[in-house]
């Protein structure tokens, strides 16, 4: 069951809803949708899925919800949330692979976006990304994100090492789409 925390236009955000693991697993075991994700080298099982889910539902980690269909799409979190500096972490990833390129990632970023600044009162989010991450990256800038730096050959990928991106958004930065 969901409940509608922060809503848009296309989706909603939800407290994650541990029945969902199974839908998560077949998720996280993809290779395609985990390729930008750090945890795209394990194979995941269902029961490690759920007790992942349960530490998930204790801090700002949401289910993204297709708005008319009621349908669980992905996940978007702030994690690494310091109340002194004000600051914290994000991540998303959509999993159903019909819902990409179509604006709910960044629609689900700024809900977050907005909640982080607006009522948890942050002033520094940051993310890190894989320098190939193209998409994603786009729709970080679209929402204001800058880039503050790099991990360089951070990630081997393929045989390959890849630099991971490192950025940033202040309140005085952010876009609200």
């Amino acid at each position: 069951m969901y409940f509608k925390k922060l809503v848009g236009k296309k989706c909603y955000l939800s407290p994650i809803d541990i029945n969902d693991a199974e839908k998560y697993t077949e998720w996280l075991n993809d290779q395609e949708v985990v390729k930008y994700l750090p945890l795209n080298h394990f194979a995941l099982s269902l029961n490690n899925e759920k007790e992942f889910l349960q530490t998930l539902v204790k801090d700002h980690n949401y289910a993204i919800i297709d708005l008319k269909s009621n349908q669980l799409i992905g996940n978007i979190g702030i994690n690494n949330f310091d109340g002194i500096y004000q600051s914290g972490e994000i991540g998303i990833f959509i999993g159903n692979k019909d819902y990409w390129n179509r604006g709910y990632g960044t629609e689900a970023m700024t809900l977050l976006i907005s909640y982080c600044f607006d009522i948890l009162n942050l002033h520094s989010i940051t993310l890190c990304t894989h320098e190939t991450n193209k998409r994603a990256i786009k729709c970080y800038e679209k929402i204001g994100f800058k880039k503050v730096g790099e991990y360089r050959e951070r990630i081997l990928i393929n045989q390959k090492y890849e630099n991971l991106v490192l950025m940033d958004l202040l309140l005085t930065d952010f876009i609200r789409q």
